[in-house]
């Protein structure tokens, strides 16, 4: 086996501020404590919640690296005690509580699973969004063969993970998206109607898309003014699950709809989670996701990727949101 370096090459965040706050520094090379793996990176996704954190408004949770990034993909170097789901040369992808903008970057085992065939830079988008689609659009909302699912931001990574999951488990898709060109991409990845919710109102379409019955399912990471609009176009004992306020974390809602309607509105964050539970989720994953990916019906959107030295271009592109799909750094 090859040596490892003791230093390595990763992207810190000066201050809290804009992307150019990112930046290249030299650290220590991770060491895996017990049940860990030392991944030798070869691509990381970029997520919304790496900017969040760089605006310093989505601290690391304790224990965490101070390094962004929250998914990767690469090659297993190094085994912490009582690994025995991996071995040194094995490629994975895995979802990490943080340190993924780096060479090396440490993952439980238990959070990592198989290529699938994909390659590195496709693997490298699929943890961080198929983690949180699986768990909040099928085990807390109960997405169902059958049913209706509306998702906002369609064309985000969450959106493109979620409108292909949804189809690929036989719910009819319903999404909403910024311009013409991101619901036409939409609609290419499978959805059933797009909503430009710049000229259109998702309430009115979803309610003329079912009959006036409404969304079974509604995912939903916009808040403020949504939530009162996620609750007219959610079906008698429709599910609201929410993992994300772009809009707001505050809004004013008649809640006489939660009643009439005896809807369910639940939410999670992904990274504050314990190791059992995301483990649990991988498992879940394992066997109900990953064969999807194998059998090409789900399939991570790349729209660009950029050296990792360009971290702050990728972040400026992330807050720019004229991207279709993920955005990756690669080493």
């Amino acid at each position: 086996m090859t040596a490892l370096p003791a230093r390595m090459t990763a992207i810190g965040i000066k201050a809290p501020g804009g992307p150019e706050v990112l930046v290249q520094e030299e650290r220590a090379v991770p060491a895996p404590g017990a049940g860990e793996i030392l991944v030798k990176v070869a691509a990381a996704g970029v997520n919304r919640p790496d900017v969040m954190q760089r605006k310093g408004l989505y601290p690391p949770p304790p224990g965490a690296p101070d390094i962004p990034g929250l998914e990767i993909a690469g090659e297993v170097v190094a085994l912490g005690p009582n690994v025995n789901r991996w071995k040194i040369g094995d490629r994975v992808m895995a979802l990490v509580v943080g340190g993924g903008y780096a060479e090396y970057c440490l993952a439980h085992e238990s959070h990592a699973l198989p290529l699938c065939g994909l390659s590195m830079v496709e693997a490298a988008a699929v943890p961080e969004t198929l983690f949180t689609v699986w768990h909040n659009m099928v085990e807390r909302g109960g997405l169902k063969s059958g049913e209706t699912f509306l998702v906002h931001g369609g064309t985000s990574g969450i959106g493109t993970t979620a409108i292909q999951l949804a189809k690929a488990l036989g719910a009819r898709v319903i999404t909403t998206a910024g311009s013409d060109e991101k619901c036409e991409a939409c609609r290419k990845l499978g959805a059933d109607v797009a909503v430009n919710y710049k000229t259109e109102d998702f309430v009115a379409v979803t309610k003329a898309a079912t009959g006036d019955k409404g969304a079974d399912v509604i995912l939903d990471m916009v808040g403020g003014d949504y939530i009162a609009r996620n609750y007219e176009a959610a079906a008698v004992e429709g599910r609201i699950v929410q993992i994300a306020f772009q809009g707001g974390p505050k809004a004013t809602v008649n809640y006489m709809r939660l009643m009439l309607k005896r809807l369910h509105h639940t939410g999670s964050t992904l990274r504050s989670r314990s190791v059992a539970d995301k483990g649990t989720m991988a498992r879940a994953l394992e066997v109900n996701a990953l064969p999807l990916i194998v059998a090409g019906k789900v399939k991570p959107v790349i729209y660009k990727s950029f050296p990792l030295n360009q971290a702050a271009a990728s972040h400026a592109l992330m807050e720019s949101s004229s991207h279709i799909g993920k955005i990756v750094l690669t080493l």
